[in-house]
C-alpha cells in the first residue's frame, strides 16, 4: 500500500516540481546529452557476457564519484565482472567519462523514480547486485529490485543529521519502502546505530569505514606544484590560504582573512573553491568590491601575478589542495552547519579550520579536533584569528600537519572490507567468488 501511494503521488509531485528543477539544470548546464535517460532509455549498455555478474553502481555526483574510483579499480580487475555506473549531476556525468570510461562497460544518468521509468532501466541493465554510494534511496528503485530478487548494497552508509530526523519521524513507512535491502555498509559506528535507530535490523547493518579515507593520493612532485602555483599567479613561497567548497558568505569572510594577514605583514595568497562553480556570477562582484586583484580559472592559465584565485571548475580540488598552508573547510561557518568534507585535506596533510558543527561529518571533525589536526572557529572574526594566528606559526602548521596525517593512516582499511563484502554478496548469488 505504501509503495502504490508513492507511485500515485510520485508524477504530480515531478510535474509540479519540473520547472524548477529544470531551471537547475539549465542553470548548471550539461544535460542535455543522454536525457533519454533520465526516462528509462539507457541503450548503451551491451548484452551481458555468458558466465559474467554485473553491477550497477549509483553515485550521485562528483564526491561521491571520487570516493568510489579506487573501488572501481579494485572490482575492475575481476574479468568476470561487468560494471555499469550511473550519476545523477552532468558535473557527475562529465567526470565519470573522464576518469572511469575503461572500468565500466557503460556509464548513464540515473533513471526518474517512477514506475515505468525504472522498470525501463532495469529491463536495459540486468544487473546481479546493486550498490548504491551513501545516499541514494528511491523507493521505486528498490521496488524493482525486489521484484526481480537482486540485493541491493548501500556503501558508504551515512545519515546526516537532518536525514536522522526524518527518518526516525517516519520509521514505518521507511521500513515498508527500504526495508529489504540487503546490508548496509556504515561509515562509522554513529551512522550504524542511527541506521538501526531508523528501523533497519541489527543484523542489515555493519561498520566498514569511510571509502573516502582509503583516497589514493600521489606523492606531490615539487615541480608540478610548482607550476601549478605559477598557473594560478601565486608567487613561490607566499602562504596559500584555502577555502574548500566554500558557501554564500564564505569567500567574504576569506577575503577578510587575506586582508588582515596583508595587514599584518604576511606574504599570502587566497583560492577560493566553492562547491558550486556556477556561484561565479555572485563571487566576482564580491572579489571586485574587495580591491584584490583575481583571476578565474575557467578563463584559463593566470598570466601574471593576482591575490586570489577563483577556481570555478569541477573535479580540480583534490589537485588545487596541494599548493595550500591552510584550508578552511566550507559550508561550516554560520550559518551554515552541515559542513563539506575535510578527509582529502587531512590526508595531505594540511592544517584545516572549520565552523562548529559540521553535522555532516561529525564523527570525522570530532577526531581531527581531539587529535590537533583541526580548529573550530564559530565566526568569521573567529577565523580571521585563526588564519593570522597559524600563518604566523610554522612550527604549530606542521604539528597540525602531522596530526592530520596520523588520523588518516590510523582510519584506512574501509576499501578492503567492502570489495570483501561486494565478494561475498555476489558468492551467495551464484556460489562462485568475485
Amino acid at each position: 500500500m505504501t509503495l502504490w501511494l508513492y507511485r500515485l503521488a510520485f508524477l504530480p509531485v515531478l510535474l509540479l516540481s519540473a520547472p524548477y528543477y529544470l531551471w537547475r539544470m539549465r542553470k548548471r548546464g550539461g544535460y542535455g546529452r543522454h536525457f533519454g535517460d533520465r526516462f528509462g532509455a539507457i541503450q548503451r549498455v551491451p548484452c551481458k557476457r555468458p558466465g559474467s555478474r554485473r553491477l550497477w553502481i549509483q553515485a550521485v555526483s562528483v564526491g561521491e564519484l571520487l570516493a568510489i574510483g579506487p573501488l572501481l579499480e579494485r572490482l575492475a580487475e575481476k574479468a568476470d565482472l561487468e560494471i555499469v555506473l550511473t550519476t545523477t549531476t552532468s558535473t557527475g556525468f562529465k567526470l565519470a567519462e573522464e576518469r572511469y570510461a575503461r572500468l565500466a562497460i557503460a556509464i548513464g544518468y540515473f533513471p526518474i523514480d517512477a514506475w515505468l521509468f525504472s522498470a525501463r532501466a532495469w529491463r536495459h541493465i540486468r544487473p546481479d547486485l546493486v550498490v548504491l554510494a551513501e545516499g541514494e534511496w528511491w523507493p521505486e528503485h528498490f521496488a524493482q529490485a525486489r521484484r526481480r530478487r537482486v540485493p541491493i548494497l548501500s556503501i558508504n552508509g551515512r545519515l546526516s543529521d537532518r536525514s536522522f530526523r526524518r527518518m526516525r519521524r517516519l520509521k514505518g513507512i521507511i521500513r515498508a519502502l527500504f526495508g529489504s535491502v540487503s546490508h548496509i555498509l556504515a561509515s562509522c559506528e554513529q551512522d550504524r546505530q542511527r541506521f538501526c535507530n531508523v528501523g533497519f535490523r541489527p543484523d542489515q547493518v555493519t561498520t566498514t569505514g569511510n571509502l573516502k579515507l582509503d583516497l589514493t593520493l600521489p606523492t606531490p612532485d615539487p615541480h608540478e606544484v610548482e607550476e601549478l602555483r605559477r598557473t594560478l599567479g601565486f608567487p613561490q613561497r607566499e602562504r596559500v590560504l584555502l577555502g574548500s567548497s566554500t558557501w554564500p558568505g564564505e569567500e567574504r569572510a576569506l577575503i577578510g582573512a587575506l586582508r588582515a594577514l596583508r595587514e599584518r605583514g604576511v606574504a599570502s595568497r587566497l583560492l577560493l573553491v566553492p562547491r558550486h562553480a556556477e556561484r561565479r556570477g555572485e563571487i566576482v562582484p564580491e572579489l571586485e568590491r574587495s580591491g584584490f586583484t583575481f583571476h578565474v580559472r575557467s578563463k584559463g592559465p593566470c598570466q601574471g601575478v593576482v591575490d586570489i584565485l577563483l577556481a570555478d571548475t569541477t573535479g580540480e580540488l583534490r589537485r588545487l589542495t596541494q599548493v595550500a598552508d591552510l584550508v578552511f573547510v566550507g559550508k561550516s561557518l554560520p550559518p551554515h552547519h552541515e559542513g563539506q568534507t575535510p578527509i582529502e585535506a587531512a590526508a595531505m596533510g594540511k592544517p584545516l579550520l572549520f565552523g562548529p558543527v559540521m553535522s555532516n561529518f561529525r564523527p570525522i571533525a570530532r577526531d581531527l579536533v581531539a587529535g590537533n589536526a583541526a580548529r573550530v572557529v564559530k565566526s568569521e572574526q573567529e577565523l580571521v584569528t585563526a588564519v593570522v594566528e597559524l600563518a604566523e606559526n610554522a612550527p604549530f602548521r606542521r604539528e597540525m600537519a602531522d596530526a592530520a596525517q596520523r588520523w588518516h593512516r590510523a582510519n584506512l582499511g574501509a576499501l578492503d572490507r567492502t570489495v570483501a563484502f561486494i565478494g561475498q554478496q555476489l558468492a551467495s548469488r551464484d556460489g562462485r567468488r568475485v
